[in-house]
């Protein structure tokens, strides 16, 4: 049984479907298109039919199949669902605009790329989203203080911006003649560029965080976020070029955001990708979807995550509240207050890692994300009264860490995994009758050293462990661990474990990674605990209560490995090639 992901009428899917191939250029092969929208074939095959139906989109002359947007621009659905269309377009790296032929997101991200590739403090996939994500950042605000003015300006009643005058983006980015273009004789271009970010805007807005009203303000988000920054475009010139590329953004509509927003997560899961702890910045987003929708967090209540990383579980748990949590139905006014202002919390330890959860729920939606920058482990369990309690905890908490001695002293059951001390954070925070739904290696369900015992017990006794997902090997790119998921309610003792074994049939990799349509399977099952070759129910009676040992034995023979293909494996070696060769050539280019 294949499940449908999070939009639920015809024009939520149709947008994702324009926005996804917006993103790719504009047109795409039907394989890339599917495993961008993370889709079963079903419902990409339904949607595809209803857009060509509606000439929106075209068939393309790829091999494969591909399909084109009709005009090669993106495509907006408006209230009536009447197609209207809209033209991207960039700026041209003098300042002009660029000729009339539409560009796409995607050629704008890869353009900035190309400028950060010259800068020699820009070495990696984690520099290039840290660059681009302060520049998004004071681009977005930029559109938002417009539209605060623009309400307020309907409303009868003054508005005073955020930012002073010389250092909102239309006085010293992106200053604008008579005519609405570029003005290069007020423009600040090359060391005055440099100069100004360095010694006068970086300043400025750091000294934000001092002035905010609290944490939860966008005063508060532009401090720390430029409190933890550094400019690392040395050449102005270069800076002009990017800021010239980013001006030709817009953030309006919701459309243009989801677009962006697709895009965005596109380059954050390339960083995660870039390095050995991919995880720590990337959880798969198929894997987020099944584990946000068996928790079915609901509007009122609270959810949270300590370990927030790149912010995919919050950013996916919004999208699935938004759309009615599963059954559809339209918010009101005030859900969709709750659901901006009331639901959402998150915390992360890394700078650039902040930074990119906060622009990443500003693209989806979300307008002053409740995102605090601290390290989640250092504070005192003890202190923990009933209001600092959440509803709902979804994370992936970093892999192998460790923390001083100091800080394990805040726990229970001491030990150096941070994985564990998290663990214990998340049984702590939950309210009574409180759902979790956490990433853990699966080493957890079987360590026999003291920790991992009391830890396992205490989930046992505290909590209703009531689904144990195993994940395969390949499930997180660059990690090189296996993990489980594991799902527990607080407040009852653990009767029944209810295991299941994912098994895609395949092995997975960068060119092959986990879909939607793999865990379908185990989110229908998943509602009525039902046994199946790949799942099985263990009673907590049965397990050693000396060891609490929840290793995963399938009793129906275990995990059957298909292997691949002889032209899967060339596929795969074909395109590590490619993309070596790019490489290579990109070095090449430098020297």
């Amino acid at each position: 049984m294949a499940t449908t992901p999070y939009p639920t009428t015809n024009d939520d899917l149709a947008d994702e479907f324009l926005g996804a191939l917006a993103a790719l250029g504009g047109s795409a092969g039907n394989g890339r298109l599917r495993e961008t929208l993370e889709w079963d074939e079903a419902t990409y095959e339904a949607v595809k039919a209803d857009l060509i139906s509606r000439r929106l989109i075209v068939p393309g002359r790829g091999r494969g199949g591909s399909m084109a947007l009709a005009d090669r621009s993106a495509v907006e659905t408006s209230g009536n669902g009447q197609p209207t269309s809209r033209a991207l377009r960039t700026r041209a790296p003098n300042g002009s605009r660029a000729a009339s032929a539409p560009s796409s997101f995607e050629q704008v991200f890869r353009a900035i790329d190309d400028c950060l590739r010259k800068e020699a403090g820009c070495g990696t996939e984690l520099d290039y989203t840290e660059q681009t994500s302060w520049l998004l950042f004071l681009k977005y605000l930029d559109g938002l203080e417009d539209d605060k003015a623009a309400v307020a300006a309907l409303e009868g009643r003054s508005y005073s911006p955020i930012l002073e005058v010389p250092y909102r983006w239309n006085s010293w980015a992106a200053p604008k003649n008579a005519s609405g273009q570029l003005d290069h004789h007020v423009a600040l271009t090359g060391d005055d560029l440099r100069d100004f970010v360095n010694q006068r805007l970086f300043p400025y807005l750091e000294r934000f965080k001092q002035r905010a009203s609290g944490p939860n303000t966008i005063e508060y988000k532009i401090g720390e976020i430029f409190g933890e920054l550094r400019n690392k475009i040395s050449s102005g010139y270069n800076l002009r070029e990017i800021i010239d590329v980013i001006d030709g953004l817009r953030f309006r509509s919701q459309a243009e955001k989801h677009e962006l927003s697709m895009l965005y997560e596109e380059k954050i899961k390339r960083m995660g990708n870039a390095g050995r702890n991919g995880g720590e910045y990337y959880t798969p987003r198929p894997l987020i979807r099944a584990i946000v929708q068996v928790v079915n967090p609901q509007i009122g209540e609270t959810v949270y995550d300590p370990a927030v990383g790149s912010a995919g579980f919050l950013c996916e748990a919004f999208e699935f509240m938004r759309k009615g949590s599963g059954n559809g139905r339209e918010l009101s006014t005030e859900d969709l207050d709750t659901l901006q202002s009331r639901t959402f919390t998150g915390k992360e330890k890394k700078s650039l890692a902040y930074v990119i959860a906060i622009m990443n729920m500003i693209l989806h939606g979300i307008e002053a994300p409740r995102v605090l920058h601290t390290n989640t482990l250092t504070e005192s369990l003890s202190d923990v009264q009933e209001r600092d309690r959440f509803d709902v905890i979804l994370a992936n908490p970093p892999f192998g860490g460790s923390e001083r001695r100091e800080v394990q002293q805040n726990f229970e059951i001491r030990t150096g995994e941070t994985a564990f001390l998290f663990l214990q954070h998340f049984i702590r925070l939950l309210k009574a009758g409180g759902r979790a739904g956490v990433v853990i290696k699966n080493t957890f369900l079987s360590n026999t050293d003291n920790a991992s015992v009391a830890l396992r017990q205490k989930l046992l006794s505290d909590c209703n462990l009531h689904t144990v997902l195993d994940c395969p090997g390949g499930t997180f790119q660059g990690a090189g661990v296996k993990t489980v998921v594991l799902f527990f309610e607080k407040g009852a003792p653990t009767r029944n474990v209810w295991f299941y074994q994912l098994v895609p049939g395949r092995n997975l990799g960068k060119t092959n990674p986990l879909n939607d349509r793999d865990l379908a399977e185990f989110v229908a099952l998943q509602k009525s605990f039902a046994d199946s070759p790949k799942s099985w129910s263990v009673e907590v009676d049965s397990i050693d209560p000396e060891s609490w040992d929840l290793s995963v034995k399938n009793p129906n023979g275990g995990e059957a490995v298909e292997l691949r293909s002889p032209q899967e494996i060339l596929a795969e070696i074909a395109a590590l090639d490619a993309e070596s060769a790019q490489v290579l050539g990109r070095i090449r280019a430098l020297v």
